[in-house]
């Protein structure tokens, strides 16, 4: 048998709770700091919907309706919009 060279047993148990309890801070300060992070401005998505409404009023400013394309065109880009739109109200 092997015997410990200390005078009292070392419990594992105890000191995983202590490093627990250590942690936990750690790791709602990081949740906190990712949860912020990620509700943030979001300029890809601002970029995005300014991009579309462009897209949108060039078309809209097109002479002829190109076989129906162009209000097709149109109408799928207000789909966009609406989607970006949620996308960003999403994440706040």
């Amino acid at each position: 048998m092997c015997r410990s060279l200390l005078p009292y047993p070392i419990r594992f148990e105890s000191m995983n709770r202590r490093l627990s309890f250590a942690l936990a801070p750690v790791v709602v300060a990081g949740s906190l700091l990712y949860t912020s992070m990620a509700r943030a401005d979001q300029p890809n998505m601002r970029n995005a919907l300014s991009q579309l409404q462009a897209a949108k009023a060039s078309l809209q400013a097109a002479a002829t309706d190109k076989a129906g394309h162009r209000v097709k065109a149109i109408g799928l880009i207000d789909q966009a919009i609406d989607e970006v739109r949620l996308g960003i109200n999403a994440a706040r």
